[in-house]
């Protein structure tokens, strides 16, 4: 359900260069969720941690605080496009109902900051049905 391209905050792309933030999906890899948002207005050059943004989480029925947790998480290259992959598995929340999110969020949960990786655009309401977020077939985040 996320219409679009995501939108990365201008401080990941800095901790990630810095080494602070480990996408990859073994056992040293950070822990990586995704929460959804309602009546947000995003600012990447401000909001830098979950606390920028947790005033605007939602809560309702099948959505616990914090969003859900990102599985199966990898780090590729696809030497034939010349980029780097960080994709994981679609995020499903089971029975959810609590209105219609604005935006889905997703950050490091690892360190005390909890910092702010990207954005996507969401406005499918939630009705009490399972409510998935389908990442683009090409990866979350794409390195060119």
């Amino acid at each position: 359900m996320a219409e679009g391209d995501g939108v990365i905050y201008n401080e990941f792309k800095r901790a990630l260069l810095a080494g602070e933030i480990d996408l990859s999906g073994d056992s040293t890899g950070h822990t990586i969720k995704v929460a959804l948002l309602t009546a947000y207005t995003p600012n990447i050059d401000t909001h830098l941690h979950w606390a920028d943004v947790s005033a605007k989480e939602i809560s309702g029925t099948g959505y616990t605080t914090k969003g859900a947790t990102l599985g199966s998480k990898t780090v590729t290259l696809s030497s034939g496009s010349d980029r780097g992959v960080f994709d994981g598995a679609n995020v499903t929340w089971t029975g959810l109902n609590a209105g219609t999110p604005s935006h889905a969020v997703m950050f490091d949960d690892t360190h005390a900051s909890d910092s702010l990786i990207a954005y996507w655009i969401v406005t499918t309401p939630s009705n009490g049905g399972d409510y998935t977020l389908q990442w683009h077939t090409d990866g979350i985040i794409l390195l060119t």
